[in-house]
């Protein structure tokens, strides 16, 4: 099983950058419903919401995909670290399959180059947030700074 670390000094930090990942999600998809709420739900038109190509099916998943990391980094216990592992995969994993369709009919949410670099971005901040925001018991912290203290462990480091 992987290591996490647990009780991260920085994990304040990185609750704050999912949040504002998720708020960012939030406020495009609002302002991408507003704005496309008239149109198809996979129209393929020159609709831009924050730098981002949009349209109502892309904008009504920014959304709720928003809202749901805002949740995650509120919360004090794993279910943030959880959900910021899992949300980086898919932002990293979804990303790469619309680039691969960019040019085709098959982008059905209306991706555009610097979306697919947003959500790479994205992805990547999520998936690093997620690997040092995991929350334990303070003896299992202690342990793990003790062994990473240890004097045999900064000798065989060396």
């Amino acid at each position: 099983m992987a290591h996490f670390p647990v009780n991260h000094p920085a994990r304040p930090i990185y609750r704050v950058l999912a949040g504002g990942i998720g708020l960012y999600i939030l406020v495009f998809g609002v302002w991408g419903t507003a704005q496309t709420l008239g149109d198809p739900l996979f129209d393929r038109d020159g609709n831009w919401v924050l730098g981002l190509r949009t349209n109502l099916a892309f904008s009504l998943a920014s959304v709720i995909f928003g809202a749901v990391l805002i949740i995650g980094a509120s919360r004090r216990g794993n279910l943030g670290h959880y959900m910021n592992l899992t949300a980086g995969v898919v932002f990293l994993v979804t990303s790469i399959l619309m680039m691969s369709v960019l040019q085709t009919s098959a982008n059905f949410l209306n991706f555009s180059m610097s979306t697919v670099i947003v959500s790479m971005l994205f992805g990547l901040i999520l998936l690093g947030t997620g690997l040092y925001d995991k929350v334990g018991p303070e003896e299992d912290a202690e342990a793990q700074r003790m062994h990473r203290n240890h004097p045999v462990n900064e000798s065989s480091a060396r």
